[in-house]
């Protein structure tokens, strides 16, 4: 599922995601995070963290409540790249994070790190 408020952001990772045969979820804010999340059971979250009604890492901590959710791999998206932000994105229970702009080829290894057993057809 990728979690991003810019539409051209979102429509460009859906792209390449599907391109490489993801299937892709969609939310715009942290609280449809959540509930797309506790509906769709989702592979994998890449959640931006600067987004309106709830951002990323509140979405985060939220999701890391519900048990049905707690193993699901949430990577941070940031244009910030600091290590502040690095730790605050992992003490909120994401497992990675991306800086913006997402260097694609990096994206694709982290996804197989974490979703080894899916292949990319299967994955959401």
């Amino acid at each position: 599922m990728v979690v991003e408020d810019f539409e051209d952001n979102r429509f460009m990772m859906r792209r390449l995601l599907e391109m490489s045969g993801y299937h892709v979820l969609e939310a715009i804010n942290g609280e449809e995070a959540i509930r797309i999340a506790e509906q769709e059971h989702p592979d994998l979250i890449l959640m931006d963290l600067s987004l309106p009604l709830l951002d990323g890492l509140a979405a985060t901590r939220r999701i890391r409540e519900r048990d049905s959710l707690r193993n699901v791999p949430i990577v941070a998206v940031s244009a910030h790249d600091t290590a502040d932000f690095h730790a605050e994105a992992l003490a909120a229970g994401c497992n990675d994070y991306v800086t913006k702009p997402i260097d694609f080829d990096q994206l694709e290894a982290l996804l197989h790190r974490l979703l080894p057993e899916k292949t990319a057809g299967s994955a959401q």
